[in-house]
């Protein structure tokens, strides 16, 4: 595996998707908030924030890592990259990325060299590493849903059941898996503040009447969950469900979900636009920021202040303005 970087133009056009254009709770947004494109390349998953570096993301479709610099252009910040999906920076500042094509959970060092930090559990490998969360104690959380062909699984329990759990990596490197059949399918996951919640998203795309749904499990002291204790938040229905999401100091979360298009038999469009959808802690939907492009996939927060909020969706990455920061492991708003 090997680091460079190139460059390319950067685009930057504003969309007629205002604040005033969400729905509920303007005082979310930042008054001149306008979702903007960054950048396009294939396909955009998985954004994290680096104050230096500038926004990193996945481009599976061509099994890259890009970053967008400060100054707005564009470079290949890693290739191969896995394919890469979920990326988040540790509290170190290292990169944490979920490689869906290796099956495993990698560490970029400073250096650039990449350390593995989970490739199997109990002598299995994993289903496809999805997206990934840090909590305040430097344990790394990740989602591993099998999406597609299932024919190379080896996850299963006794009774032959696919197993699409949650793991938790533990500093010294011990893996635990917390959630097994709780959920159909994890997708995006993001931890609490105050280390209490684990949020999951449960997104059963190629099933009618599948799950779509934002869960939230209580998060014990020892980084084990209270499975009997979870419980919905959110449900898209007969959407398209929750995919990435990302939290700001509020504990509010921000969601990437919906559709524009129906994918029939599938996934409707109708009652749920593609957007970031703006939830209270407890689930109360509060605003959504329509996004005007299918599929809207993940988000975070960046920028100096942490009160913008990128996010990706098709082959694009985008961005609005908030007004409250958003709460990430690591850098700190300055």
């Amino acid at each position: 595996m090997r680091l460079y970087q190139t460059t390319a133009t950067w685009i930057t056009v504003l969309w007629t998707c205002s604040a005033a254009a969400a729905v509920g709770d303007d005082s979310i947004l930042a008054r001149d908030a306008a979702v903007k494109v960054e950048t396009s390349v294939a396909f955009t998953e998985g954004p994290a924030w680096h104050p230096e570096l500038g926004v990193l993301f996945s481009d599976g479709a061509n099994d890259r890592i890009m970053r967008l610099d400060r100054a707005g252009e564009l470079h290949v910040f890693r290739h191969p990259s896995g394919p890469a999906n979920g990326l988040v920076f540790d509290r170190q500042g290292r990169l944490i990325a979920c490689e869906q094509g290796n099956r495993r959970v990698t560490r970029t060092e400073a250096d650039g060299t990449i350390t593995v930090l989970a490739d199997q559990y109990e002598g299995r490998k994993f289903n496809t590493p999805n997206d990934v969360a840090v909590d305040a104690r430097d344990r790394i959380y990740f989602t591993d849903p099998r999406y597609g062909d299932r024919g190379n699984m080896e996850m299963f329990d006794a009774m032959g059941r696919g197993i699409e759990g949650v793991y938790r990596i533990d500093p010294d490197g011990t893996v635990a898996r917390i959630i097994t059949h709780e959920v159909d399918r994890p997708n995006g996951i993001a931890v609490s503040a105050d280390d209490r919640f684990l949020y999951v998203a449960d997104n059963v795309n190629n099933v009618v009447g599948g799950a779509r749904k934002l869960w939230r499990f209580p998060l014990n002291d020892d980084g084990s969950v209270d499975r009997a204790g979870g419980n919905v938040v959110f449900d898209w229905g007969t959407g398209r469900g929750p995919d990435g999401m990302a939290l700001d100091q509020a504990g509010r979360l921000f969601v990437a979900a919906g559709l524009n298009v129906a994918n029939p038999p599938y996934e409707t469009a109708g009652r749920y636009k593609a957007g970031i959808y703006v939830l209270a802690p407890e689930g109360r939907h509060l605003t959504t920021v329509p996004v005007p492009l299918d599929e809207v996939t993940n988000c975070t927060f960046g920028g100096d202040d942490l009160r913008t909020l990128y996010l990706t969706a098709g082959h694009r990455l985008m961005s609005f303005r908030v007004n409250t920061p958003g709460n990430v492991a690591w850098p700190s708003a300055k």
